[in-house]
Formats: structure tokens, sequence, C-alpha cells
């Protein structure tokens, strides 16, 4: 579910076989942060690591600091990957949380830069291999159990 109520659906066989097979956690690091659904747009100021070191924001449009939900998000989303044992990692392209390869400036004017979200980030630096939706079948290529947002 993204953070305005609307879906994006992945179609992949490879997917719905582990999706069949129970071995996806499904969680949102956004959510599990402590936002809701639907909510305002967030973007990033600064890069993940910068906001992971507390050098950064994550703010809505209308300038709120959002920041503290993202970093708890991701925070949680270590833990349940720890805690199941999970490497792999496939999260959703483009997203502040989630983005593997490209993510929004900052200046809300729906421009994509080369980068990563917090959660990708973060579970990058405790050697969780992240992948985007996208990249289905280079993540197959790794799989045991995995996550999925």
């Amino acid at each position: 579910m993204r953070y305005d109520g609307q879906s994006k659906e992945i179609h992949s066989p490879t997917l719905d076989r582990w999706r069949q097979e129970g071995r996806l956690v499904p969680v949102c690091p956004e959510v599990s942060g402590g936002l809701p659904v639907p909510r305002p747009a967030a973007e990033m100021e600064g890069f993940a690591d910068e906001i992971l070191t507390g050098n950064g924001f994550v703010k809505t449009e209308d300038d709120e600091d959002v920041s503290r939900y993202f970093l708890c998000g991701a925070q949680h989303v270590l833990i349940s990957c720890r805690r199941e044992n999970i490497r792999i990692a496939i999260l959703k392209e483009n997203s502040p949380s989630c983005g593997s390869a490209q993510v929004y400036d900052g200046s809300f004017s729906h421009t994509l830069i080369s980068g990563a979200g917090i959660t990708t980030t973060l579970l990058r630096q405790n050697g969780i291999r992240v992948f985007s939706e996208f990249e289905i079948d280079a993540a197959a290529e790794h799989v045991g159990s995995l996550v999925a947002c």
C-alpha cells in the first residue's frame, strides 16, 4: 500500500510462488514506524546515510519533519530481518524508505536521482542484499527467506 492509499501490485510468477510458499515477510517501514495510510508524500532532504546519522531529514511538502517515523520503521525492518534470518529484501523503488537505486530529490518536483532509501541503506549496512521490484529474477538467484515491501 502506497502513502496515498493506492496499491501498486507487482505481477511476477516468482513472487506469486514465494507468496504461496509462505516465504515473504510483508512489511511497510513507514507504517511500522508509525505513519498512517493515507498520509502526505514525503521526500528526503539529504541522502539516506546522512539521515541515519542525524544530518538530514525526511519532510512532507508542508515542511513537516517525519524523519523519526522513517528511522523507526527502518529499525523495525532490520529487527524483523534479523529475527527471521532474512538475507534478501525486495523493496519498492523510488520510495524514501525502500528505493534501492533511485529516490525523489526532495523538491517535490517528481525528479528522481540516484540514491537509496533509508531502510535500504540500513539493511545494506547490515549485510542484507536489497533488490527492487524490477529485479525479482536477480533476487531469485540469491533467495532463502526474504522480506517484501
